[in-house]
């Protein structure tokens, strides 16, 4: 009996299945360009309540790690290593996911920048080229105003 896992083991080795799987989903769903800052805000948002959610099941996993370890020290050498093969397996998809996670996070993060950056060159566009529509409807000079003409030139 010392070899078999504790009930609790089997409830977070479900728990813990359960929440990568859904995780994984998460962040397996195709990712689609958006140029809308509002909806890439609220992406965010989603991605770093993955994260928290990742640093709440580290506690599981640590205690899946441990009891592995535990019982690998009283279990047969078979029985021993099919619990460390499948902590291993779970260990790989956490890392692989806590990995995807970070890369999501940064990569949103810096096309978000580059949104801001863009919305704000184009507003400044438009404003100069609202200007340039101003100063090019006003009413040209008379051609014998040769100080007006230079002025404008210097305009232009």
């Amino acid at each position: 009996f010392d070899s078999l896992p504790p009930a609790h083991y089997k409830e977070t080795m479900s728990t813990l299945l359960v929440w990568i799987q859904q995780s994984e989903t998460k962040l397996s769903m195709p990712q689609v360009a958006v140029a809308e800052y509002e909806i890439m805000e609220q992406r965010l948002g989603e991605l770093k309540a993955l994260q928290s959610s990742l640093q709440e099941q580290q506690k599981g996993l640590n205690y899946l790690s441990t009891t592995v370890e535990d019982m690998s020290r009283k279990a047969p050498a078979e029985v021993s290593q099919r619990y460390r093969t499948e902590i291993e397996v779970i260990l790989g998809r956490w890392k692989k996911l806590s990995a995807q996670l970070v890369e999501h996070c940064q990569k949103l993060e810096e096309l978000m920048t580059k949104l801001q950056r863009f919305q704000n060159d184009t507003k400044t566009l438009k404003k100069w080229m609202s200007e340039v529509d101003v100063f090019l409807k006003e009413e040209w000079p008379a051609l014998g105003d040769s100080e007006a003409l230079e002025k404008q030139l210097e305009q232009c």
